[in-house]
């Protein structure tokens, strides 16, 4: 595709999306709805799908005057924490929902979704992570929302058991093939569960997510620690790679025999999102990623300065990913050959994944505990 500027103040990523990549907006919060900038987004740029997660949810209740009136309701001691944290979560993937429902409705279920995290005290366990996705999806009341769940060995199993029960599911901290397979095997058994139980298949939706800036960074400091020529020549290399051995499992997965009673029912592909597409080295492209990861079908979450960034220009090339399969694992064998351990360092990738959520939603609850406590007062 040709590098076009875009006229100014013009946003759009009408080439992204005629690539079959649909752009969502990462890191959701109330301040994006009370503004009109998420509708202005997906008139003007595109944007076809929102997650949100604790972190930014903490930052912005601490931060944002227009959580101020949902905390007085919330200052009741005869409400409990985890609801108060959940009623806030729920109330801004409410509203978004209904910005988002026309795509939607437009797109069939495919697009139009917001996710949201569960509570990483819950997420470990099947049976209480299925409880509170339940409770979750039940207070947000819309068809296009949906739950995270992270890809732990601990989570696979509440990914499979939620989507046997029909909740939409989004499964992320994704880093190794491993892990990738058995979110695949996790989705599909929980589809063949709900056929079983009668479900309607065509309304259930599922993405899984490859953090590409996490995995590149972690890759790129080993790299750069080991100081050989060969080592510093695959900086930048291991994400793009990933992706691509990423994308031919999935194409195996859902273009094979075996899927076929369960699209004829009605089923989805598990769809694959890039997700922390923020680039921090200052010299190099703030769209990098939306860049380089494009195919068919694919999902790209950006934060809004990114989003912002690649809407007034990129530069694509067509399918960065179909038919170069071989070309990844090519890259990951020279980085296994200078020393770089692709499965250790996914399970340090997911270990400090997980700690971040843990600490994400400790600040929610006291982010959210502070805010009721100060409308009490007043």
């Amino acid at each position: 595709m040709s590098d076009r500027l875009r006229q100014p103040g013009v946003l759009e990523l009408d080439e992204l999306v005629a690539e079959g990549v649909s752009p969502w907006l990462d890191g959701l919060h109330r301040g994006h709805l009370a503004s009109g900038r998420l509708t202005r987004l997906i008139a003007r740029t595109g944007v076809r799908g929102a997650t949100s997660d604790p972190a930014t949810l903490a930052a912005a209740v601490e931060t944002d005057g227009a959580y101020r009136d949902q905390l007085a309701g919330l200052a009741s001691g005869d409400i409990c924490a985890a609801d108060a944290v959940r009623a806030v979560a729920a109330y801004d993937a409410r509203w978004a929902c209904d910005e988002l429902r026309a795509v939607y409705e437009a797109t069939r279920g495919l697009d139009g979704m917001v996710s949201m995290d569960l509570d990483p005290r819950v997420a470990g366990d099947a049976e209480s992570a299925v409880a509170e996705a339940a409770q979750v999806l039940r207070a947000v009341n819309r068809p296009n929302a949906m739950v995270k769940l992270p890809a732990t060995a601990e989570g696979i199993t509440a990914i499979r058991e939620c989507v046997g029960e029909g909740f939409p599911v989004h499964v992320t901290a994704v880093f190794s093939a491993s892990r990738y397979r058995e979110a695949l095997d996790a989705y599909v058994e929980g589809l063949q569960r709900a056929l079983v139980d009668g479900r309607r298949l065509s309304a259930l939706t599922s993405v899984v997510s490859l953090p590409v800036g996490l995995l590149d960074a972690e890759v790129d400091a080993r790299l750069e620690e080991l100081r050989s020529p060969d080592a510093l020549a695959l900086r930048g290399e291991a994400a793009v790679a990933r992706a691509r051995h990423f994308y031919r499992m999935y194409d195996d997965r859902f273009g094979g025999a075996d899927w076929r009673p369960l699209a004829a029912a009605g089923g989805h592909p598990q769809r694959l999102m890039w997700s922390a597409t923020t680039v921090a080295d200052p010299s190099s492209s703030p769209t990098r990623y939306v860049e380089q990861i494009v195919t068919w079908g694919s999902i790209t979450s950006m934060t809004l300065p990114t989003l912002e960034a690649a809407a007034r220009r990129l530069t694509l090339r067509g399918d960065t990913l179909m038919g170069r399969h071989e070309a990844g694992l090519e890259v990951w064998r020279r980085l296994e050959g200078v020393g770089v351990d692709g499965e250790e360092i996914a399970r340090k990738l997911e270990t400090e994944s997980a700690e971040r959520l843990a600490a994400a939603w400790r600040d929610l609850y006291a982010a959210v505990d502070a805010g009721r406590h100060t409308a009490h007062r007043t």
